[in-house]
């Protein structure tokens, strides 16, 4: 087939555009079909026709599971982190129309580790000499800047991470003083003052450190305590003697007496 022979998409059958293509290892996905993907999953061109439409499949499925969603509580500013804590679910989305975006919807027992990045700068602050030359400082000085990142790690059949930007704009701190040796002595836990006329400054430089540390607590701890009730759910059961009926049981989940429905532990 030549360049511009008419291609059609192996999805939903539509001719596609001259620029609408997406290649897949053994067929065509129209621009429309390769939306419906998560916004996670990187590996189209890698993937087969059969796979692609299994992932649409779920994310068909995926929409009542948005639906069904309760959010009892989120974290963050532009991309947030939607928790249903009676579910034990959460999500991830700059949507203001969570519906119509359909974020992947995961179990906490899928998240395998969270990591909160701050990836860092720095512009050299230079002055003129007196032939008008742009020339360093001794020692050079440097005004910096931050971005923000949160990778929630999963255990998910169509992608392996969740990475997003929790600023919208780079958090400008301005210069720091500089220390012997040209050594930065700033110190932002113990500094709350602005150095070189920042915009936006030491304060939002906490309060995104602060969000993505949340996030990270939250769904941490919501693993693990997912970790302990399985470990607890397969540790052996010990016969206990029960304080109503006299017998030897092993209790029920609900730590009830096999025999008479009396509370073990009560």
């Amino acid at each position: 087939m030549g360049l511009f022979d008419k291609k059609f998409c192996g999805v939903c059958g539509g001719k596609i555009g001259l620029f609408g293509n997406r290649k897949l290892e053994d067929g065509n996905l129209c621009k429309d079909c390769a939306a419906k993907l998560s916004p996670w999953f990187s590996e189209r061109r890698h993937s087969t026709l059969d796979e692609i439409k299994a992932q649409l499949a779920y994310r068909e499925e995926n929409k009542a599971a948005v639906a069904a969603f309760h959010t009892t509580r989120s974290l963050g500013r532009y991309y947030k982190v939607y928790l249903d804590e009676d579910a034990r679910k959460f999500m991830v989305s700059s949507a203001s129309n969570l519906s119509q975006a359909n974020p992947d919807v995961l179990s906490y027992s899928q998240v395998t580790g969270c990591d909160l990045d701050i990836e860092e700068d720095r512009d050299e602050i230079k002055r003129q000499d007196a032939n008008g030359n742009s020339v360093s400082y001794n020692p050079p000085r440097y005004e910096y800047s931050y971005d923000f990142y949160i990778t929630i790690r999963v255990n998910h059949p169509y992608f392996d991470d969740m990475r997003f930007k929790l600023n919208t704009s780079r958090v400008e701190t301005g210069e720091r003083p500089m220390g012997a040796g040209g050594q930065s002595n700033w110190n932002f836990k113990q500094r709350g003052v602005l150095f070189g006329g920042a915009g936006m400054g030491v304060n939002d430089y906490h309060e995104f450190v602060q969000m993505g540390n949340e996030i990270k607590e939250a769904l941490t701890q919501a693993r693990q305590t997912v970790r302990d009730e399985v470990i607890a759910q397969a540790a052996p059961k010990k016969a206990v003697t029960c304080p109503w009926c006299g017998a030897t049981t092993f209790p029920d989940a609900s730590g009830c007496c096999e025999y008479c429905g009396g509370a073990v532990n009560a």
